[in-house]
């Protein structure tokens, strides 16, 4: 089975289709994206689909194989065509892509580990207005 992104205006994801195998090859037998993009586009009437791996997720493909497009396409996602991936709404305006992990980041990286015992108490919250992450209780 092959999942297939739909996209709406300003690339937004507005679906995801599951397409069958037999749907998206070729006549050499090939699984080939165009000829599921063709299949979906015939029976919905609907021109943009991007294919979408089930198993990727922040670049990374779960089963060791080739991920695509960065992020399991999800509703309400969009499809960032000059880095060809999936990525989530942006959190904060100061956030940045980080495209080879395909998601928005901080601009001071990644919230401070926490230890095992620590984190069942605190948690970190982005401030915005400080540009820093803030240690909270929970």
């Amino acid at each position: 089975m092959a999942h297939y992104a739909k996209l709406g205006a300003n690339n937004k994801v507005i679906a995801v289709h599951v397409v069958a195998d037999k749907d998206c090859q070729n006549a050499d037998g090939v699984e080939d994206e165009e000829v599921g993009r063709q299949f979906l586009e015939r029976i919905h009437s609907w021109p943009l689909w991007k294919k979408t791996s089930y198993n990727t997720q922040g670049g990374q493909h779960k089963l060791g194989g080739t991920p695509l497009r960065g992020n399991y396409a999800g509703i309400g996602m969009t499809y960032d065509e000059d880095n060809d991936i999936f990525i989530g709404k942006k959190p904060f305006a100061s956030w940045v892509l980080n495209v080879a992990e395909a998601r928005w980041q901080s601009p001071v990286g990644d919230a401070p580990e926490l230890s095992e015992e620590e984190s069942l108490t605190h948690g970190y919250e982005w401030n915005e207005s400080t540009g820093a992450w803030d240690k909270v209780a929970r």
